[in-house]
Parts: C-alpha cells; structure tokens; sequence
C-alpha cells in the first residue's frame, strides 16, 4: 500500500507572517505614545490649571519650627534631697487636615467621652484644613493612655512635663509652685524661674500635601537647637531641719489656740536662711484647689506690727548715736507725753528709776519712747532705715513686700509717731525684715542679705552663692552692748526662752491687732525674736503667733516656742554646751 507523504501546511500565507510583529509593535508604540500624553496632560493642569491651588498648598503644609521644651532643673535641700523634680502628663492637640469630613463627628465623639468636655466643641476645634488646633493642654497620664490606644485619626498625643514636690507640704512656701503655663510662682520657683527653666529648644516639623508627616530631626537641618535643661537649685535649708522646725510650729499654733504662725531660722554671719516655716501650709503639687491668700508667704509678704522686738532697733540706734548708754538712768512715772500723746507702759505701771538695761529687760514703752526722743526723728528715723525697714530685704524668692514705715516729712506722719514707733507701734514689718534687723546685732553690726539658695549646678558646672554684707548698721562696740541687754532681758525678762547650758540673747513682743479706727482689745501678735550662743552666735531666730487665744503675750507663747526650736537647732547643728565650748578653748 503506497502512502502518501505528508507535508506541513502555513494556515497564513507568507505577506501576513512578516505583518504580525509590526503590529505588536505599533500596539506598543501607542501605548506608550497615549501614556506620554497623559503625564503631558496631567503635568500641563498641574502646571497651568491647578497651579495657584498647588502653589496655596505647598506654602500651606511648609514645615513650621516646633518648640521642645527643655526639663525644669531640680530644686534640692543642702544634704541633696530632692524638693521638686519633673513628672510628665499629656498635651492633646489635633491635625485637622488629617482627619476626613465623615471621620468629624466619630473622633469628636471619642474625645467627648474621653475628655468630658462638650462634644460640639470638640468638632469646631477639628474642622478646616489646619495642620495644629490645640485641644487640652495638661491631661493625666491615665487619660493620655486612653486616647493614645484608640488611635484616632488626626490626634496628637505628647507627653509634657509637669513639676512634682515629693514632700508635699514641706517648705511650700519656700518652694512655690509651677503653674500650668510652666512659669513659677513665689517662692524660689517664681525667683529663680528663668534659671530653672533652661532654654526651649526647636526643630522643624509639618504635614506634606498627602498627609504623610514631616519631621526634620537631623541636627544639620536649618532651625535645630537643642534644648538645655535649667540649673538645679541647691537650697540652704536642710530638710530634716526644716521638717522640725515646721512640726514645732504647728504644735505651738494649735497649743496656744493661735490663728496662725510662722518661724524664721537664719545664719547671721552669712545671711543663709536655715528653715523658714508658716503655718497653716499647702501643697504645691495642688495649688489650684487652694485659696489664693494662703499662697502668698507670710515670711515676706504679709506685714505685721512687730510691738516690743522693735525696742532693739530704737535702743540700737540710740547706743550708736551716743544719746544713750546701758547705765543712764530714766525715771519713770508710768506716761510720756510724746507729740501731743500720753503713752502707756503695757501693764500700765510706773517702775520709778531706771536704766536702759531695765527699760529692756521690763520692755518699757514710756522708757524706749524717752530714748526715741533723744534722738529725734531724723536720727531715730535714719537707724530705721539702715535696720532695713521700709524696704525689700533682697531675698532670693518671690512676693516679697516692703513694709510700711511713715517718716518725718510724710503727709500721714505725726509727731507722736516717733513715740510709739519707737516700741513698734504704728509701723509694719515682715518676720524676715525683723531677722536681718537683729541678725545685725548679732553679727557685730554688720547687716547680711539673707538668701535661701545656696548653688546652681547646670551641666557639671556650679556656682554657689555669694555672701553679701549690706552695710555697718551699728558700731561693734554698740551691737556688743545691746546683746548684753538682750541676755538680761532673757534672764530676767523672758525665763521661758532660756535654754540650759547656753546663754541666749533676745527679746519678746506682743503687739495690739489693728484693725478699723484702732486697735482690737483682746487680739494680739506675740513674737519673740533672739540669738545664740550669745557670744558666738550660729543662729538668730523669729517665732510668730496670731492672735493666741490661751494667753495673749509674747513671753508665756512665743518665749517657750523659741526655747523649743533653740534645742532643736543645737541638737541639729552639733552645736555645744557654752561650758564645753569654754572648756575646749
């Protein structure tokens, strides 16, 4: 059987096999051709259509410089306790170009509940095309938690430093506070607040038009700075110390059924303030929930009628004129007439034939009064002055206040005045202005400014404080022999303020409460004000009381309240015994 050969057959005859890849290859080339024109068309509406639109929003969406806050330096006590240091919440703020229209309302919703704040509210502050609206500036931790993990879209949650005192009360006044708008407040917060706060720092940041985020951290970018932290505080005051201190005054205040009170420890040879304590007290980590007037420190804010203490300023004065000396004798007849007035001694008894000593010991008006005019007003008011009445002792804090003190020539001033100034009478202090004053005494004359912060650390480098002496108030010769008088006055005058083994100067005060058209009855402020040891002294210290209700005077209060604190400050500062010191040299 022949077969027949089989032979393979082109279904396309041969012109169309040679057109086939020419067409593939013009379908490529249109492709290609139509894909150009369309980037041609789309670049030519960028271009030339939309180009005002791209241009308004490009500038719009341009990196802006974003301020990062530098950490608050810490304040610490002299043995580097930690008084206040930083804590952090949340900041919350919102990216409105972030979040879409339909999106609005639900992340309004959210926050409302989260936040408790009114939900139209919110949804006004997430409307328009903006790339920051803030929403709320301090948020607590907890709540910050909360947003952070519901993710919303176009929420902008940062943590922000938020200051902490871990001793609560102690020293607040001292201390003051740190408010919302990271500014301090009185106090060392409020002196020193520029020198705590350090320096912001700045980097660029924004919002590209896709809405894709922007942040410029490289240091070599344009804007950078780096935040520097502020200086850490070392204060002069020692946190035990102060802690004692404060628990004795609280005592003293509820013992003595006071209104209120406060104590004032300072170094007179270097004007360091060791403790300074007010009660009643607060604490600064919740100083928006408290009364504003308990902010301000009665220390050196509130002004007060010192009474007898003063006697030191006016017998200072005259011992240093020379119009006086400790053994010139005044006879007392019970009253002076001064100006036209009759002052009265405080139990209203004539004690016959005196010498200035007496006139302190027995802390007479009439006699004091006597020895306001032998120096007569120009002299009398000059020692004022120097003392520093009248005017802000230089204190490292803030709110302090100058005291009020009319003088010759004033329009409210009268001639009596220069009588019953002379026992503190019609003239106002503050507690610390009275310290410096008889600080001075202590210090053979020489009046120091007090300060309370005795370094500043930044960045391994420190710079302590420098020790100023105002001026010469008195000769030595004159401060020698006004302490003599304030050690008779303690040993004869004020028993309750001795102390056994050392030998104590100083001088008690109770002073009438003004009030409208006069002075109250029954209400006083008693106050004592010394030194010791006598012949050496380490400290000088005020005790306060308002309006005591179980006694009304300074020697049966205040007298007893110093002698406690006196123990105190020996035992703290390892102070000795005046034989074993006498015995040692």
């Amino acid at each position: 059987m022949n077969q027949v050969p089989v032979t393979a057959i082109d279904p396309l005859p041969p012109d169309e096999r040679d057109r086939k890849p020419v067409r593939r290859l013009a379908i490529v080339r249109a492709g290609f051709t139509a894909f150009a024109l369309l980037v041609a068309m789309q670049f030519l509406r960028w271009m030339v259509v939309e180009r005002d639109s791209w241009i308004e929003k490009l500038t719009r969406v341009q990196p802006y410089q974003e301020e990062i806050a530098p950490p608050r330096g810490l304040i610490l006590d002299r043995k580097g306790a930690v008084l206040a240091l930083n804590n952090y919440d949340y900041t919350i703020s919102a990216a409105p170009n972030r979040i879409g229209r339909e999106e609005t309302l639900e992340v309004s919703n959210r926050l409302a509940a989260i936040l408790g704040r009114p939900r139209d509210e919110l949804a006004e502050l997430l409307k328009g095309d903006g790339f920051y609206s803030p929403i709320e500036r301090h948020v607590p931790r907890q709540v910050g938690k909360i947003i952070i993990s519901a993710d919303l879209p176009g929420i902008i949650v940062r943590p922000l430093a938020v200051r902490v005192y871990p001793e609560h009360t102690l020293a607040a006044h001292t201390m003051g506070f740190v408010a919302g708008d990271d500014k301090g407040y009185y106090g060392v917060e409020g002196f020193y607040d520029k020198v705590l706060k350090g320096k912001a720092g700045l980097r660029d940041t924004g919002w590209n038009p896709w809405d894709q985020p922007v942040s410029f951290t490289d240091r070599r970018s344009r804007g950078w700075t780096v935040p520097q932290q502020g200086h850490s505080l070392v204060l002069t005051i020692d946190r035990t110390l102060q802690y004692l201190v404060e628990q004795e005054l609280k005592d003293a205040v509820e013992r003595y059924g006071a209104e209120s009170g406060c104590i004032v420890v300072m170094d007179p040879k270097t004007g360091a303030l060791l403790a300074l304590a007010s009660y009643p007290s607060y604490d600064p980590n919740r100083f928006a929930e408290i009364d504003k007037e308990l902010l301000i420190d009665p220390v050196i804010g509130r002004q007060y009628e010192p009474g007898s203490t003063f006697k030191i300023v006016t017998m200072a004065g005259a011992l240093d004129a020379g119009v006086a000396e400790a053994v010139d004798l005044y006879n007392d007849v019970g009253y002076i007439e001064v100006g036209g007035r009759i002052l009265r001694n405080w139990d209203e008894r004539a004690y016959g034939t005196v010498t200035m000593i007496d006139i302190v010991v027995r802390s007479l008006n009439t006699g004091i009064a006597h020895v306001s005019t032998l120096l007569g007003p120009s002299r009398f008011y000059h020692y004022v002055s120097r003392f520093g009445f009248g005017r802000k002792t230089g204190v490292d804090m803030q709110g302090e206040v100058s005291g009020t003190v009319r003088q010759q020539g004033d329009l409210e001033w009268h001639e009596s005045d220069l009588g019953t100034n002379a026992f503190g009478q019609g003239l106002a202090a503050t507690p610390l202005q009275m310290v410096v004053a008889v600080g001075a005494v202590a210090n053979r004359g020489f009046m120091m400014r007090p300060y309370v912060v005795e370094q500043a650390a930044q960045g391994g480098r420190s710079v302590s404080a420098k020790q100023v002496a105002i001026r010469q108030v008195i000769s030595e010769r004159a401060a020698r022999i006004l302490t003599e008088m304030m050690i008779e006055a303690v040993e004869r005058g004020a028993p309750l303020a001795k102390v056994a083994g050392y030998c104590i100067a100083g001088k008690t005060g109770t002073a009438q409460t003004p009030v409208v058209g006069g002075y109250d009855p029954q209400l006083t402020v008693a106050s004592f004000v010394g030194f010791a040891p006598a012949d050496d002294p380490r400290f000088v210290v005020l005790v306060k009381l308002d309006k005591p209700t179980t006694s009304s005077w300074g020697t049966t209060t205040a007298a007893p309240t110093f002698a406690n604190v006196a123990r105190i400050l020996f035992s703290q500062l390892a102070i000795p015994p005046d034989q074993a010191r006498v015995a040692a040299n």
